[in-house]
């Protein structure tokens, strides 16, 4: 198995981490969007986010991680009631993927040599309780796109064709990452994203060193490198677990409601999920830093990543999403 890079050894890319923070203290955002250059470290992060959570409780054998013998679907036939610990899950969903290889489909070998109708599972399920990763989102099919998102919103994959009525939790995160210049996603699908972000290669000369040096001594004694690193990853994980504990805990007044209102008529965000989000990833940003009210000083922390890709193209303001949504928080909140 490959020891994952520690989430805390990560250099810079903070807007980042911090959206994939507040996804695992709030899996309901709708994943993460990640756009920027190769070779900046967004599969890593992802890998080292999940590496980094407690591991997770599931029925030996169980194609959905089910927690409980009693959650395992019938179509699974498994008799154990026997418990494992296990990674939190990470999918890859590879490109050229077909709709059946993601929500699962009849399996035809069994069909033919047993006579027998079952159901062969995807990577829908086997991402049930994890993380689904799709490097090169922008290159996928719309279609497939479409499915990924409606399941994520729904937490349930279901599947009715083949003479097969099957559904099955399918709870995960999704992150999606790609490149910008091999193309880009329709408003739609950017839209349904619950954050976005953008990386870029780091331009000072030391954080480049550093991320040399880290990653080269990682390599050369990954053993002590998680040694060195174990402690602040450690204060992360408990961070995250406890602000999953208090997250429903976080109060939210009416002006906050407001504010995230005015903020997204403001920046000509079409529906009425920039202010959810906005909202969600604000209580999350709360918890985590332990603050028990949700304030302005949260909305502003998080309007970038969950708003920058909302906006409508404006073809006579030259400045990027992420500076236009910061120009609108000041304009708005002060």
């Amino acid at each position: 198995m490959t020891t994952a890079f520690p989430f805390s050894a990560i250099v810079g890319q903070d807007d980042m981490k911090r959206a994939m923070i507040l996804t695992a203290i709030d899996p309901k955002l709708g994943g993460v969007l990640v756009f920027g250059d190769r070779g900046t470290g967004k599969s890593t992060a992802v890998r080292a986010l999940a590496a980094l959570l407690p591991e997770i409780t599931t029925v030996r054998g169980c194609p959905v991680n089910s927690e409980k013998p009693k959650d395992v679907p019938k179509w699974a036939e498994i008799e154990t009631k026997e418990t494992v610990t296990r990674p939190t899950p990470v999918v890859d969903l590879p490109l050229g993927v077909t709709e059946d290889r993601v929500t699962g489909a009849l399996d035809i070998e069994r069909a033919l040599t047993q006579g027998e109708k079952a159901f062969q599972p995807g990577l829908l399920a086997h991402a049930n309780r994890g993380y689904l990763y799709i490097d090169e989102v922008n290159l996928l099919e719309d279609h497939i796109v479409d499915l990924l998102l409606d399941v994520a919103q729904s937490g349930e994959n279901v599947v009715e064709r083949e003479g097969l009525s099957i559904r099955h939790p399918a709870r995960f995160v999704l992150v999606g990452s790609g490149n910008p210049e091999e193309g880009e996603l329709r408003p739609q699908l950017l839209d349904r994203f619950g954050l976005s972000v953008e990386v870029r290669s780091p331009d000072h000369i030391e954080e480049r060193i550093e991320v040399i040096k880290r990653r080269d001594a990682f390599e050369t004694n990954p053993k002590n490198f998680l040694r060195r690193f174990r402690p602040k990853d450690k204060e992360i994980r408990e961070r995250i677990l406890l602000a999953r504990e208090n997250l429903s805990s976080v109060a939210t007044k009416k002006p906050i409601l407001r504010d995230c209102a005015q903020l997204c008529i403001a920046l000509g965000a079409d529906g009425l999920r920039g202010e959810l989000t906005l909202l969600r990833a604000g209580r999350a940003l709360a918890a985590y830093r332990g603050d028990g009210t949700l304030e302005r000083a949260h909305l502003k922390a998080v309007a970038p990543v969950a708003l920058s890709h909302r906006l409508r193209r404006d073809p006579l303001d030259e400045a990027g999403s992420a500076t236009r949504v910061a120009r609108t928080v000041e304009e708005v909140l002060g």
